[in-house]
């Protein structure tokens, strides 16, 4: 267990700093990338109101301090990232659109912006199931959904991550599809899993009639219920809950501070021939 502000070992390729930037909490913790988890219990703050760039850098600052951290930080945000820039804010304050997220903590962080690497939230949380969880050593076309306030996405093909998908707002009843099919709709309209597992499969049906996906991993607080509904979803695609739970932000966080400078061919796993390139050129 790492105390506050007790010295961490210096960064290497089994350890980075990762850090899950929600619109509720911004948390963080170092992780051990040769395991897969958490090196240290996660510290949590929540996310300032209005949640601006200077506001939310400032949070990150303090999570990191908070363990000593001095090395490259992995963060995952609510966003489409594009090059560090954030191009839309999703549970985070309209002024981030535009706005360099790796400069912003890094600026914060008094460290060169080279040393943050930014993702979006469902790219992190994919990333690490498919290193270490619910995805691993799987080929093919994987998608994975987060199902929460809303429902984000990430989609990888042969273990390479399609950045900044958007599947939750794929059109369903003539509304965005995570409107209708989050795990927040569910609790907003008081539905029975039976109902909202219906709702859920009409949605999952048609995420595998665009992209014909070999496995679909359902993540979000609600795959700690697996039990309540996985085995009521109607789709011919194998369905399987997230393994990493509320921890796989950060350690996706963390593994792609890593492999921005390693660049692997998978997220985790070894393919030179092949390179993540994140959203970048």
């Amino acid at each position: 267990m790492t105390e506050p502000g007790a010295a961490l070992p210096p960064p290497s390729d089994g350890l980075r700093f990762g850090v899950d930037i929600g619109g509720t909490g911004i948390k963080g913790a170092p992780v051990d990338l040769a395991a897969g988890r958490l090196a240290g219990e996660r510290f949590k703050l929540p996310t300032p109101r209005p949640a601006t760039p200077e506001a939310v850098a400032a949070v990150v600052g303090e999570v990191v301090a908070h363990f000593g951290w001095t090395g490259p930080v992995g963060c995952a945000f609510p966003a489409v990232i594009k090059n560090g820039i954030a191009r839309t804010a999703a549970n985070v304050d309209h002024s981030w659109i535009g706005a360099s997220v790796e400069q912003a903590v890094a600026d914060r962080l008094g460290t060169p912006e080279s040393t943050v690497t930014v993702v979006n939230d469902a790219d992190a949380a994919g990333v690490a199931e498919l290193a270490f969880g619910a995805g691993r050593d799987r080929d093919g076309v994987v998608v994975l959904l987060t199902l929460g306030t809303g429902i984000g996405s990430a989609v990888f093909l042969d273990g390479v991550l399609v950045p900044n998908t958007e599947l939750g707002h794929l059109e369903l009843d003539g509304v965005d599809a995570e409107t209708r099919a989050s795990a927040v709709a569910r609790e907003r309209e008081d539905l029975s899993w039976q109902h909202w597992a219906k709702r859920l499969s009409h949605y999952l049906q048609m995420v595998e009639n665009l992209l014909w996906p070999d496995l679909i991993i359902l993540g979000g607080g609600v795959s700690r219920k697996p039990e309540k509904f996985v085995p009521l979803l109607e789709c011919r695609t194998e369905v399987v809950p997230a393994q990493l739970a509320n921890d796989a932000g950060i350690v996706g966080a963390a593994l792609i501070a890593r492999d921005a400078v390693t660049a692997p061919a998978r997220l985790g796993a070894a393919r030179p021939e092949q390179r993540n390139t994140l959203g970048r050129p």
